[in-house]
């Protein structure tokens, strides 16, 4: 996580913050922190919900097939999953 006030400087910190965050993945225990998360970083979704990510993803789809809920770290419904 990281903030910065000039707009002008986006790419460079969000490239630095980033940089950091690969730095230091080998020795993270292969979690994240959903509240911190950028919105286009999907891949580590999966991650932040460990087990539960595919029973979530199945209640996801069951009640919330249109995607309404779809603020911070979305789990998008898939049309291949099927509803229990």
């Amino acid at each position: 996580h990281a903030r910065w006030r000039e707009p002008a400087m986006d790419k460079a910190c969000i490239d630095w913050a980033r940089g950091i965050y690969e730095a230091t993945r080998p020795y993270a225990v292969g979690t994240a922190y959903v509240n911190f998360m950028p919105e286009d970083e999907t891949d580590r979704i999966e991650a932040a919900y460990g087990g539960n990510y595919r029973r979530l993803l199945e209640i996801k789809q069951r009640y919330d097939p249109q995607n309404l809920f779809r603020m911070n770290q979305n789990l998008r419904p898939k049309e291949g999953l099927r509803a229990a």
